[in-house]
């Protein structure tokens, strides 16, 4: 079945760099709009030469690159040029979305902020996707994903006691902020009349998602603080260590607890007011946890995990990366798409869709990611450029 287009023939210019506006643009791909990504001539968007094989780093199609550009289309452009700002002015004529996420300031100071732009296109969709946001005291820091988890408290609640703060182990910051993003673009887009420039803070955007435990801190007063792997809302609930590795267990609700104490042998705890109700394990949840572990100590997460949700207590196994990948649940449900040709790259690749289906099939583009200014003579021609002005364009630097 072929997966809904919702965003068929809305066209997006992609003027960002590594991961937060990429991965953006990403969604908008996947739900149907074609989006050309615009790069620097010569070098491209960072993350070409980022990822874990060197290899592909050095061929510009590093596996960062790889992971969120599949259905985007290629051009060169050197945005310091007069040329250059021609043509992109011309490209945006034809557009209803740009994404950039270069420093605030950046645009504006090469005569391209979005005053400019939307002069050139009123109904244009301006979005700009940045650390701090487009105003503030922190306008002028530079940010990366690290430095974003520091200063929105996400590493202060990440590990335990002993551990916190820790970073969360990839890049939270950048990808909700590329979440947040197309959000905001789709429903732009649905605007009865369209135009507007969007401001994306990273910083902000990972706040907002944090609301669960914020909002502890905004209503009740209690500040958030690191509980490791223990459900602070309720016990038992958290990761319990079983034979040879650990299952979380979520037995939140009190018919929950009565049946995980029964099928683990714990019956008499069920009358034992250190357990009677959810606060009073919640302040026993230690001891709780190791009368827990001692009986799980026996079998395997996996073997526990079937056990437990057959009773309705809410349980899985703690996997790695590539046990997830792997399993049924996520491998027969098109979340993988696999390229059998990729141009530049000497093998086949792999990549995530968006974590969604539409009418029951998952968003897919058609083409692998692009190399480096694939599309110029597709996308330049349309704006007027023969290859003979191409080729100069080229001599001269500008794309």
């Amino acid at each position: 079945m072929t997966a809904p287009k919702p965003l068929a023939g809305i066209r997006v210019l992609d003027l960002t760099n590594v991961l937060a506006g990429p991965f953006a643009c990403h969604q908008l791909a996947h739900l149907g709009a074609e989006v050309i990504k615009v790069e620097a001539p010569g070098r491209g968007d960072l993350a070409r030469q980022l990822g874990a094989d060197p290899g592909l780093n050095r061929v510009n199609m590093g596996v960062s690159f790889l992971a969120q550009n599949a259905g985007k289309k290629s051009v060169t452009l050197n945005l310091k040029h007069p040329r250059g700002k021609e043509i992109l002015k011309a490209l945006v004529k034809t557009a209803d979305v740009l994404v950039e996420n270069f420093r605030p300031g950046v645009m504006d100071r090469l005569e391209l902020g979005p005053e400019v732009l939307r002069a050139e296109n009123p109904r244009l969709i301006y979005c700009a996707i940045s650390g701090f946001g487009q105003d503030g005291p922190w306008v002028d820091r530079p940010a990366y994903d690290q430095i974003v988890q520091g200063v929105s408290g996400v590493m202060s609640i990440t590990g335990d006691a002993e551990s916190a703060p820790l970073r969360v182990g990839y890049p939270i910051a950048d990808t909700i902020g590329g979440l947040t993003a197309a959000m905001a673009i789709a429903s732009a887009l649905n605007a009865p009349e369209r135009g507007c420039v969007i401001d994306v803070s990273m910083l902000e955007a990972v706040l907002a998602t944090m609301g669960w435990a914020v909002s502890n801190y905004l209503v009740a007063g209690v500040a958030p603080g690191a509980h490791g792997n223990e459900n602070t809302t309720s016990a038992p609930s958290g990761a319990f260590r079983c034979k040879g590795g650990l299952v979380n267990i979520a037995a939140n609700k009190d018919e929950q607890w009565d049946a995980l104490a029964r099928h683990l042998g714990l019956e008499a705890l069920l009358g034992d007011p250190d357990y009677a109700t959810r606060e009073d394990r919640k302040r026993n949840r230690y001891a709780l946890r190791a009368l827990i572990e001692a009986r799980l100590e026996g079998k395997p997460a996996r073997d526990w995990a079937r056990e437990l949700n057959a009773l309705g207590v809410p349980a899985g196994a703690v996997m790695s990366v590539p046990e997830a990948l792997a399993h049924p649940q996520v491998a027969d449900r098109g979340l993988v798409a696999e390229f059998e040709e990729v141009p530049g790259v000497d093998r086949p690749v792999k990549v995530l869709r968006p974590g969604v289906k539409l009418d029951g099939a998952a968003p897919a583009v058609a083409d692998p990611p692009p190399v480096l200014g694939a599309d110029a003579a597709e996308i330049y021609g349309a704006v007027g450029l023969d290859d003979t002005a191409i080729a100069r364009l080229r001599e001269e630097g500008v794309i």
